[in-house]
């Protein structure tokens, strides 16, 4: 596997259906990383709507942190795809940055079912008994519902985007490949390959012919748990199926080089992707 080195060989087993364990998100930052610094974006609720909602998915309701600018819409939207940590305050954040920008943006705790990700100190722990356990179809089915929801919720269902980060970034990837109603997508960090299970069967890497929307890839030269030539595969694929993919490669940039919230952060890269990321949904009609 190519995001943790040392959980490599992992097995998964499929999830067994027993309600959700998270009934809301988590409080404030994650438990699960190494160290958490001051966030160096902090960015508040004038003039949005912000505010944690449950959208009903296949079997259950998913707690869900939404935020869009105050009035009816409807407003283009974007699902946010959290990292392995849960929708935390960092990612609560990038949905209020996006509002201030005009957009309806929410991002569900995906792994709602399966784990309390506020109570997991552990980021080995999360990908053992959380990640390997989340099948791609209900991942999948899970953003189907949250898009479903922001239609009927001041979302404009013509102009819908999704952004994700790290493992986020995979499914990003994966998403693209799975919904033809999406305009836009944008990738930060996230790995093409990945170990194939059997409720985790395809790596982004084997559909990339099938991305059915633009996607922009946002890489750090850095970083060791993603190879490069992987991610520029994958684009030639797409291209090769004329479907447009851009990579841009930040050469000194490591692994969660956005993550302002830990030291891997990279101001200058950083602000340039998040330019890049608005710009990308603009020129492709979720704006």
């Amino acid at each position: 596997m190519n995001e943790m080195p040392e959980i490599a060989g992992l097995r998964a087993y499929p999830l067994a259906r027993r309600g959700f364990v998270m009934s809301s998100l988590i409080s404030g930052f994650t438990l699960a990383t190494a160290r958490v610094q001051a966030q160096a974006i902090r960015t508040d609720s004038a003039g949005l709507d912000a505010r944690e909602t449950m959208v009903a998915v296949a079997d259950g309701q998913m707690p869900t942190y939404v935020a869009n600018p105050q009035g009816g819409g409807p407003f283009p939207t974007i699902l946010v795809i959290e990292e392995i940590f849960g929708v935390h305050e960092y990612i609560k954040d990038v949905c209020r940055r996006l509002a201030k920008a005009g957009y309806l943006a929410l991002a569900p705790e995906l792994y709602a079912r399966i784990a309390d990700l506020s109570k997991m100190t552990n980021s080995a722990q999360i990908f053992r008994d959380v990640i390997a356990k989340a099948p791609d179809a209900t991942v999948l089915s899970d953003l189907d519902s949250a898009a479903s929801w922001a239609t009927s919720h001041g979302g404009d269902a013509n102009r819908l985007g999704v952004m994700g980060f790290c493992r986020g970034g995979r499914d990003t990837w994966l998403y693209a490949e799975h919904n033809a109603r999406l305009r836009a997508a944008v990738a930060w960090y996230g790995p093409v390959v990945s170990d194939r299970t059997p409720i985790q069967p395809p790596a982004p890497i084997d559909l990339a012919g099938e991305v059915k929307c633009p996607l922009l890839g946002l890489y750090g030269g850095q970083d060791a748990s993603i190879k490069a030539e992987d991610v520029q595969v994958a684009a030639a694929k797409a291209r090769a199926a004329g479907k447009q993919v851009e990579i841009q490669v930040y050469p000194d940039a490591p692994h969660g080089f956005h993550a302002d919230y830990r030291p891997s952060y990279r101001q200058a890269d950083a602000e340039d992707g998040w330019k890049r990321a608005l710009a990308w949904f603009k020129q492709h009609g979720v704006g």
